[in-house]
């Protein structure tokens, strides 16, 4: 079918594959849980563009709770966009002269979506970039000077309403090019911060400060996040790279002697095996880890199907963890922080991660091997049975050992009852 009128969700087809880098999920990934890729209060971009029209179509409908927070924040973009103006009032027009920005750079922002945006009008187009970029950078400026004191803004003032919006910017859907960023407000964020930068300002907003380098170049605010987590791999010696067919569960690996711990925060990634040893970073399980990590993934599987290392890392704690007792062994060696109750909602999350995730293989594979090795060898395991029944606790490796200085002084008696005897 030839379609001569363009829609939303329409492919890009070609794609531009140097500037491309914002992406629509998946249905095999969404479907597993769409709440974690949409947007639940602030609509960015192109990509969720068509809700702001189906908001206005409920307008009035307050039961529509998520619609009415479209709208609400599409009117807080505006505002800011006044205070944004205000706040350069002894320029010249800056509102302008970003717009004659945005569109220099339209056609390369277009090319940065993975889907058509052709069905939005150039003017449509150019506001809502303006809009959505001013936004962003206010919100972190009014942030970044927050005090105890309110201010009348809701989404400052109301931790749970910028908590929601914080969450709706990292969405893989809902992102802005970072470049266009840079056109519009690297000259102008040392003006209204003496000692800070545009990069440094929006590091700061995420908590990413001392966690990527200062060279490290991201595409947008969810291609942050990813780097946060795999540019320390970087530095370790490339490891195999294949599909893992088999390793066991936290509980049987600990019942065939290999011992866990929890190893620096700095090396998000960074998993290794020595002497027994899995030596693993502690991972934060909040009410935002599973959004963050599943938008993670989602940009790895369109974006960097083949250096997935977000993705290999929950595949490979998948197989750790069954169950929620993997998961009070793993919190009780500080490689798992629970901040979101019973163990078994972790297992539960765990276990979901990889669902409609596609693997043509793991940077993990061979500490998979070591391990299965390790807790296959005879000699470790009869080490492991050997210390575990006869020096189980205190009081039964006192037994233990009293029983052998007794069957040893038996020995010795009866040896020399015999020399006696024999003499």
């Amino acid at each position: 079918m030839d379609f001569k009128w363009r829609f939303p969700g329409m492919w890009r087809f070609p794609r531009d594959t140097e500037n491309c880098c914002i992406y629509r999920v998946p249905n095999s990934i969404r479907s597993i849980n769409p709440e974690a890729y949409t947007p639940q209060l602030l609509l960015i971009g192109p990509l969720h563009h068509s809700l702001k029209s189906q908001a206005v179509k409920s307008l009035g409908d307050i039961t529509n709770t998520k619609s009415t927070g479209y709208l609400n924040m599409e009117e807080h973009k505006k505002i800011y966009l006044a205070n944004f103006s205000q706040r350069f009032r002894g320029d010249h027009n800056i509102i302008d002269d970003f717009r004659r920005m945005i569109i220099k750079d339209e056609e390369k922002i277009r090319a940065s979506y993975s889907e058509s945006t052709d069905w939005i009008k150039s003017q449509e187009f150019v506001n809502m970039i303006l809009h959505d970029c001013v936004f962003i950078v206010e919100l972190m400026v009014k942030t970044s000077k927050r005090t105890l004191h309110k201010t009348g803004d809701p989404v400052v003032d109301e931790p749970c309403l910028h908590s929601t919006v914080k969450g709706d910017l990292i969405l893989l859907e809902n992102q802005l090019p970072y470049f266009i960023f840079v056109e519009l407000f690297e000259s102008i964020i040392p003006r209204i911060f003496a000692n800070r930068t545009l990069r440094e300002l929006i590091i700061h907003y995420f908590r990413c400060q001392g966690k990527i380098r200062n060279e490290t170049k991201f595409k947008h605010f969810t291609d942050l996040l990813r780097y946060v987590r795999v540019e320390t791999l970087e530095e370790i010696i490339p490891r195999k790279f294949k599909i893992i067919k088999q390793m066991y569960n936290v509980d049987k690996l600990h019942s065939g002697g290999i011992k866990f711990e929890a190893v620096k925060p700095e090396f998000p990634l960074y998993v290794r095996f020595e002497h027994g040893i899995l030596k693993m970073p502690c991972l934060l399980v909040d009410d935002r880890a599973e959004t963050k990590l599943r938008n993670i993934m989602a940009l790895e599987q369109c974006h960097f199907p083949y250096d997935a290392y977000v993705c290999n890392y929950i595949m490979f704690l998948d197989y750790l963890i069954d169950t929620e007792k993997d998961v009070e062994l793993l919190v009780e060696k500080g490689m798992i922080k629970n901040y979101i109750g019973q163990h078994s909602s972790v297992a539960e999350m765990v276990n979901k991660l990889g669902l409609g995730i596609e693997h043509f293989g793991s940077h993990y594979a061979d500490i998979a091997d070591q391990v299965n090795a390790h807790y296959s060898n005879r000699v470790n395991k009869s080490k492991v049975i050997l210390k575990r029944v006869y020096f189980g606790n205190v009081w039964i490796g006192t037994a233990t050992i009293a029983a052998m200085l007794l069957l040893l002084f038996t020995l010795i008696q009866a040896v020399c009852s015999i020399i006696q005897v024999t003499q």
